[in-house]
């Protein structure tokens, strides 16, 4: 009876020390530098609402992947989303213009859904290397042809250390 009792312990013991080590590995691995999200007051996205995200880079010999983060209500109305984005390094802007497809033809959302609410964690820059160390900035705006964009609650970027 003592000898399955050690055995039952010694198998949780390495099962939990399996746990922590895929848990330690996993935060390893999520090396953010910002990852911010802006509500949008009364879900009413306007030209002039730019959302404008301020962070630092220490490492610039690494690469970083950075994405646009949206959520949005199920009554927003297009299948898509146009944004312009400003990269600015304090000495220059880059400004890009991105489409996102956020539905399937069927108008079933692909984001992931919470009740009324889908989100989306959108690339825009993979493999990325900043040009120097410092501050940064990167400021969205959207790009629609209605203004205000209607039922966009939440808008946002992630920046993260490619491992």
């Amino acid at each position: 009876m003592a000898q399955k009792i050690n055995l039952l312990l010694n198998k949780k013991l390495i099962i939990s020390i399996g746990f922590l080590l895929m848990v330690t590995l996993f935060v390893g691995c999520m090396a953010s530098v910002i990852d911010s999200n802006v509500e949008i007051a009364d879900r009413r996205w306007t030209y002039r609402n730019h959302i404008s995200t301020t962070f630092e880079i220490k490492d610039n010999t690494k690469a970083y992947n950075i994405y646009f983060k949206l959520r949005h209500t199920a009554d927003y109305k297009y299948a898509n989303i146009f944004i312009l984005v400003h990269f600015k390094d304090g000495k220059k802007v880059i400004t890009r213009r991105y489409q996102y497809k956020l539905a399937k033809n069927d108008g079933e959302w692909l984001g992931s859904g919470s009740g009324n609410v889908f989100s989306y964690t959108l690339p825009m820059l993979t493999n990325y290397h900043f040009p120097g160390n410092g501050k940064f900035e990167i400021e969205i705006e959207q790009n629609m042809r209605d203004n205000p964009l209607l039922e966009v609650s939440d808008v946002g970027v992630l920046v993260d250390m490619v491992q």
